[in-house]
């Protein structure tokens, strides 16, 4: 089953058409799109996508609506055919210096409306353009966050200054259009943007419509801490049916690979509560947030521990993983990101994970070998999966019942092969290194 998610983060449309058949070859079931909502077209910062100034107009630095209708169109003729999900900013509206800076799109927009009527009305997506479209009463108080462990605040006050967005009616059928005008146009979910500022109310109020009944739903609920998954995760998922980011596994994942940490916590994490139910988990190992936000840098994997880590998500069973691709954004800053994530979408290694992860998805996963610092696991009776966190080389032998016999299995990640014929198995796996194979 092709249903790997590819974060094509702040990538131009045009590039995104270009590259759509490679997308799909490479086993992606799915693309997620940068915000689309009309941002300064002349803002080449990748924050410039978060900060909208209309929803009825898809316009930005990236592209405009036409090439996000060819988009659509060609993903879904690919082969196989690609879903297109779309990052979604629907908790606040643009930070601008100017006056009635909680009236939307503002006097100057307006204008533009007016003297370049043609080029928005083609990049128009609903509505009226000659009104605007909110006023300060469509906005909560005009306070910023300061505990960021009050549920209550976090959701009612501003976000680093960005009007907060009410849930008063007209605010509320301003989303219910916007979701159905872009389920119209082809999108086949949504990535919920800051989902934990936004109420229950908020959320149905679009997440429940008749229109969204087959489409994918994920939100952003970031957390670094058990305390924060309680005071945010756990009533997010009581309260909805959305699927999320699994911070939870991440945290784990994490700590099992530290220095201190055990992989065998990797074994059934979700049986412990330290990982999203299968079915509502989108898995990653890392997200734009981390990088491009120097509060989150230290949740980040050291480079060689994030490509065991995501041996062990495409390896596993459960969740929908997310391939994270950038343009070394946060390489200006921090120049050890330089080309990190750049073209990771299309890496060898993603690549045959991917491959993994698509040939074994729904085979029963089971413990074949375990330690502090190496775990293997099967898939079934054609895959297995071995992670050596350590320095030292690692023999593990187990048992092979459950496996196929007398047939090549292979490593996609090295190439190497060996066929299984008696009851027991020793596989060799180097310091720092991971291993999936396929018969």
């Amino acid at each position: 089953m092709h249903n790997v998610i590819l974060h094509a983060f702040n990538w131009k449309y045009s590039e995104i058409i270009e590259k759509i058949n490679d997308i799909a070859a490479a086993g992606y079931g799915a693309i997620l799109l940068p915000p689309v909502l009309y941002s300064d077209p002349n803002g080449s910062a990748w924050w410039q996508r978060y900060q909208p100034k209309d929803y009825r107009v898809l316009y930005s630095y990236l592209g405009n609506k036409k090439q996000l209708e060819l988009i659509i169109q060609k993903c879904h003729n690919a082969k196989p055919p690609l879903k297109v999900f779309v990052d979604m900013v629907v908790n606040h509206m643009a930070y601008e210096n100017r006056p009635q800076r909680f009236y939307f799109p503002g006097d100057e927009e307006l204008e533009k409306y007016k003297t370049e009527k043609d080029f928005f009305e083609q990049n128009k997506l609903y509505g009226d353009l000659s009104e605007g479209l909110f006023s300060a009463w469509d906005f909560n108080k005009n306070e910023n966050i300061d505990d960021w462990l009050d549920r209550e605040e976090v959701i009612y006050y501003q976000l680093s200054n960005l009007p907060d967005l009410s849930a008063n009616d007209w605010v509320l059928e301003q989303h219910r259009i916007l979701f159905k005008k872009m389920v119209e146009m082809g999108f086949d979910g949504f990535r919920i943007d800051a989902v934990k500022h936004i109420s229950q109310k908020q959320i149905d109020n679009f997440a429940k419509q008749d229109f969204m009944k087959d489409k994918f739903l994920f939100g952003e609920i970031l957390t670094v801490s058990p305390e924060d998954e309680e005071i945010f995760m756990k009533p997010f998922l009581n309260e909805t049916t959305m699927s999320a980011y699994d911070f939870v596994l991440f945290r784990t994942m994490r700590e099992a690979f530290g220095f201190f940490g055990s992989l065998e916590w990797l074994i059934q994490p979700e049986a412990q509560n330290n990982a999203l139910p299968w079915y509502r988990a989108v898995t990653f190992t890392v997200n734009h947030d981390l990088p491009l936000n120097d509060c989150f840098r230290n949740l980040m994997f050291e480079k060689q521990d994030e490509h065991l880590a995501n041996a062990y998500i495409f390896g596993r069973d459960g969740g929908v993983p997310l391939v994270f691709s950038d343009h070394n954004e946060s390489a200006s800053i921090f120049p050890e990101d330089l080309n990190r994530w750049a073209n990771s979408f299309n890496r060898p290694d993603v690549v045959q994970m991917i491959r993994f992860h698509n040939a074994m998805h729904g085979e029963k996963m089971y413990p074949l070998f375990q330690n502090q610092q190496c775990i293997v696991f099967g898939r079934g009776n054609r895959g297995i999966v071995a992670i050596n966190k350590s320095d030292d080389n690692v023999y593990a032998r187990f048992n092979t019942s459950e496996l196929i016999k007398n047939e090549p299995f292979i490593d996609l990640l090295h190439s190497h092969g060996f066929t299984i014929t008696t009851q027991e198995f020793e596989l060799f796996i180097p310091p720092r290194t991971a291993q999936m194979w396929i018969a």
